[in-house]
């Protein structure tokens, strides 16, 4: 009975600090793996979200325009990360280092 106490009170110490430090979730090996799938997969989302973004312009026919242009590009950013993601999801970020898509100024998910 008293193994049992202990085990539940270290697991509740861990999900606790786990819980109060999401720099740390970010270099978790599962998350990195998740997240470089799912951008790869959905990486699509960002030509129509900013074609719809480019038609709120000013003049909403170049702005849909620019929209197509830039989603594209950054539609074969995301995948092109995402995939690296996905492969190398075992291998660790320098320290301190949360998202490669932080220098990238993207958010880590296409629909954020």
């Amino acid at each position: 009975m008293q193994r049992k106490r202990f085990v539940a009170y270290v697991a509740l110490v861990m999900v606790v600090m786990a819980a109060g430090s999401p720099a740390a979730m970010a270099q978790d090996p599962i998350h990195k793996a998740g997240r470089g799938l799912t951008n790869f997969l959905t990486s699509w989302i960002e030509i129509p979200k900013n074609f719809q973004l480019g038609t709120q312009e000013e003049n909403p026919v170049l702005g849909a325009g620019w929209g197509l242009v830039k989603g594209s590009g950054l539609a074969i950013t995301r995948a092109a990360v995402g995939a690296y993601e996905a492969v190398s999801f075992m291998v660790p970020y320098p320290k301190g280092y949360a998202s490669p898509y932080e220098g990238l100024e993207l958010p880590d998910y296409a629909w954020e």
